[in-house]
């Protein structure tokens, strides 16, 4: 067991207990551990904000961050979204998938929302231990919460494309996860959610989107850095990275 600093109230009253050592899921041949806070009842929406903007992420009930054994390549990023500008290709998706209604929807299950899920893993990530999820890994997964969750969900004509969970914070929103039509790959739906995004923080005053990790080996998460300027928290210091 670790605990944060003891001075920083309320965040005192968290341990953090390291999970065992399990294959890493985005840098092959190595094995990841995780720092989960608990006890998950304790972590409410001001210390979960506090927590993000120290490098935790949530899943579920649990809010975690990496702790891997001499492996520092998860680098938390977020955008600050008030000098973000986008490039050509996001004024493009932008204007292609303008037309696309957005709504919220209540945190649980529905049925049309998972079949989209089950299709986006199998076809976006098969082997990557989420397409095979059931229900319960899926609900357990995206709508358990303790904080301020929204489900947004985005059709175009009625047809559902996109559903991104999203965390509202005190100066941003924390994006969980998102899933979409994976028949549409020229639709840039995944750029979309998170221009999309960005515009929530701006229209709210809200000075940050929180993209979660990005490790510069792995490929699946290039795209984190398309959002310029970019900063990521290195030795505990949030910084612009480099082009």
């Amino acid at each position: 067991m670790t605990r944060l600093n003891d001075s920083d109230l309320p965040l005192s009253l968290l341990q953090f207990c390291d999970t065992a050592p399990h294959p890493c899921s985005y840098l092959p041949g190595r094995e990841a551990v995780s720092r989960v806070a608990i006890p998950p009842q304790l972590v409410g929406a001001d210390i979960y904000a506090e927590l993000v903007r120290r490098g935790f992420r949530r899943s579920g009930d649990f809010t975690y961050r990496p702790a891997c054994h001499g492996c520092r390549a998860c680098v938390p990023v977020r955008v600050p979204v008030a000098r973000f500008v986008p490039d050509r290709s996001q004024r493009r998706c932008l204007k292609a998938n303008q037309a696309l209604e957005v709504r919220e929807r209540p945190l649980g299950f529905c049925e049309e929302h998972y079949a989209l899920y089950r299709r986006y893993q199998a076809q976006r990530h098969s082997g990557g231990g989420m397409d095979d999820d059931d229900r319960e890994q899926y609900v357990q997964f995206l709508l358990q919460s303790q904080v301020d969750t929204r489900l947004m969900e985005f059709r175009d004509g009625g047809q559902l494309r996109m559903v991104s969970i999203i965390d509202v914070l005190d100066d941003g929103l924390s994006s969980v996860y998102t899933f979409f039509d994976p028949d549409l790959p020229a639709a840039s739906l995944g750029t979309y959610n998170i221009l999309w995004q960005i515009r929530q923080c701006l229209d709210n005053d809200w000075p940050h989107l929180y993209l979660g990790y990005w490790i510069q080996e792995c490929r699946k998460m290039s795209y984190k850095v398309r959002f310029r300027p970019i900063e990521g928290l290195i030795d505990g210091v949030w910084q612009e990275l480099p082009d």
